[in-house]
C-alpha cells in the first residue's frame, strides 16, 4: 500500500488529524451564564489571585503544544514550519490515542534560536507542556535548556529523548537475550544530532562506559576542532573512520542515514552483536542482512519488522505522567524510569520481541505511572 498517497487522500477530505472539541453541553441559557458571561469572570478572578490555578481550572490542566519550526522534519530534512504541520497534527493524534492528552500544533515561521525561545515563553501560558519537536541540533540543545530554565512546566524534545529512552529500554532488553553487562560492552552510535547525543547521555546515565559517537566526519574525537559543545561532551581520544569504530564492538545504535552498514562491518564486531538501525524510513542496513550476517538481534524503527524502537511508545504516557503529577520539568530520574517501565512490560525479551508493540494496550498507563512516581 502506498501509505503516503493513503495520508494525502484521507486529508484531503477531513483536512487534518484533529479537532477542537468540548468537555460540557451548551444547550441552554443556564449552560452559557455558567460557562461564558457572567460566569466566567469567577475562574478569572481566582486564577489573578494565583496564577498557578490556571493549571487546575483550564485548559492547561491537560493541554500540551507541539512545536516545530521544521528544520528536521522526520527523514525530510528541512522542509519549514508548513510543510512540518502535518507531522505535528500527526504527534497530537498520537497523544490524544495513547494517553487522552490534548496536543495543539504549532509550528514557528522563523529558524532563529533566539525568536524560537522567546515565542515560546510568550506562548507557555497557555499550556501545561511543550514537545519540541524536529528541531535541527545543535539549536534544539539550547532552545530547551533555555526554555526549562524559564518555564514552569515541563518542556520535552521528543527527537531526543524519547528516542533515547525507547533505545535504553530495547538495549536492557536485548542485553538480557544476549548475555552481556552494560558495564563491558562497547557500543558505537551513528549520528551526532539531537537524538545520538541524547542516547549517549542517557545510556551512559544508565551505567554504559564504553561510548564511541560517529558522525559524517568519522569519530568524534577531541582533537577536531570543528565540534560543538554537545558533541565535545562525548568526544573520544581515538580516531578513525565507523568501519574502525566498530571493530569488536558489541552495539550498533544508527540514527544517521540509510545503507550506512554493510555485511563485513557486522562481522568484524563481537559475538551477538546488537544492532539498532533507526535511520527512517530505511534503515542502515536491513534486518535480513544484519540477521545474515550474524547479528544476534536487529531492531529498526519501522512497524514492518520485528522490534520497532519508536517513541509513540513513551512520549503519550510521559506527558500523561507530567501532567497528572503537576511536574514543572523533566528530569534525568524520569528518564530513567520510563525506560525500565518500558522494558518492563517484555517479561521474557527474545531476538524478535524485545520492546511491546506500539498498539500493545496499557503502555501508555504503565509509563505514565513511573513518570508520575518519580517528579
Amino acid at each position: 500500500m502506498d501509505y503516503e498517497q493513503r495520508s494525502v487522500d484521507i486529508r484531503t477530505k477531513s483536512g487534518g488529524q484533529i479537532y477542537t472539541g468540548l468537555k460540557a453541553e451548551l444547550s441552554t441559557q443556564e449552560d452559557l451564564a455558567t460557562y461564558y458571561s457572567p460566569g466566567i469572570a469567577g475562574p478569572c478572578r481566582v486564577i489573578a489571585t494565583d496564577p498557578q490555578r490556571s493549571k487546575e481550572l483550564t485548559q492547561r490542566r491537560n493541554t500540551v503544544a507541539v512545536i516545530s519550526d521544521g528544520s528536521a522534519v522526520l527523514g525530510l530534512g528541512n522542509i519549514g514550519p508548513t510543510a512540518a504541520l502535518p507531522v505535528m497534527e500527526g504527534k497530537c493524534m498520537l497523544l490524544k490515542h495513547f494517553a487522552d492528552v490534548d496536543g495543539v500544533p504549532i509550528v514557528l515561521d522563523t529558524q532563529d534560536t533566539d525568536e524560537i525561545i522567546e515565542t515560546i515563553t510568550r506562548l507557555a501560558p497557555s499550556f501545561g507542556g511543550i514537545n519540541l519537536e524536529d528541531i535541527a541540533a545543535p539549536r534544539c540543545f539550547e532552545i530547551e535548556a533555555a526554555l526549562s530554565e524559564r518555564l514552569d512546566i515541563p518542556v520535552f524534545h521528543d527527537d531526543q529523548h524519547g528516542t533515547a529512552i525507547v533505545v535504553l529500554a530495547a538495549l536492557e532488553n536485548a542485553l538480557k537475550v544476549v548475555g552481556k553487562d552494560k558495564t563491558k560492552i562497547k557500543v558505537v552510535i551513528v549520528g551526532a544530532g539531537a537524538a545520538g547525543i541524547a542516547i549517549a547521555q542517557l545510556l551512559s546515565d544508565w551505567g554504559v562506559v564504553n561510548l564511541t559517537l560517529v558522525d559524517s566526519k568519522g569519530v568524534v574525537s577531541c582533537d577536531r576542532a570543528d565540534l560543538h559543545q554537545s558533541k565535545l561532551n562525548f568526544c573520544s581520544v581515538k580516531t578513525g573512520d565507523l568501519e574502525s569504530a566498530l571493530i569488536g564492538s558489541d552495539v550498533f545504535v544508527g540514527v544517521s542515514k540509510p545503507e550506512l552498514l554493510n555485511t563485513e562491518m557486522i562481522q568484524a564486531m563481537a559475538e551477538k552483536a546488537i544492532i539498532f538501525a533507526l535511520s527512517n524510513p530505511n534503515p542502515e542496513i536491513r534486518p535480513e542482512t544484519a540477521l545474515a550476517a550474524g547479528a544476534a538481534v536487529v531492531a529498526t524503527g519501522r512497524s514492518d519488522y520485528p522490534n520497532q524502537i519508536n517513541n509513540v511508545l513513551v512520549f503519550p504516557g510521559i506527558f500523561r505522567g507530567l501532567l497528572d503529577a503537576g511536574a514543572t520539568t523533566v528530569n534525568t530520574q524520569i528518564k530513567l524510569a520510563a525506560a525500565a517501565a518500558l522494558a518492563g512490560l517484555v517479561t521474557n525479551p527474545t531476538t524478535d520481541k524485545i520492546v511491546p508493540s506500539p498498539l500493545q494496550a496499557g503502555v501508555s498507563d504503565v509509563i505514565a505511572t513511573a513518570v508520575a512516581q518519580n517528579v
